[in-house]
């Protein structure tokens, strides 16, 4: 089956979406950065922390992951700082 949407694993970092763990407070080194980019080809990059074990039991109806998709948290405040990099639909 095909999907409709398939992430491109050539596609580079083309800019952060608002700022940086350090600024934001969430992190003191860069061993330890969630982050939130934007890639070359419009999607958007997530790193943070892997918590799909801890979720897939409670997830709510109708959400699902695959086997190729991993749940990951990110600080709360990461996402409302970079709001204004992200273009309105």
């Amino acid at each position: 089956m095909t999907r409709s949407w398939e992430a491109d694993p050539s596609a580079l970092f083309e800019r952060r979406l608002g700022k940086t763990a350090q600024e934001l407070g969430n992190s003191q080194d860069k061993e330890d950065c969630p982050d939130i980019w934007q890639l070359d080809n419009g999607d958007i990059a997530i790193i943070g922390r892997d918590l799909t074990a801890d979720y897939s039991a409670n997830l709510p109806s109708g959400v699902s992951l695959a086997a190729d998709e991993r749940l990951v948290v990110i600080p709360g405040n990461m996402l409302s700082a970079a709001k204004e990099d992200i273009p309105d639909a």
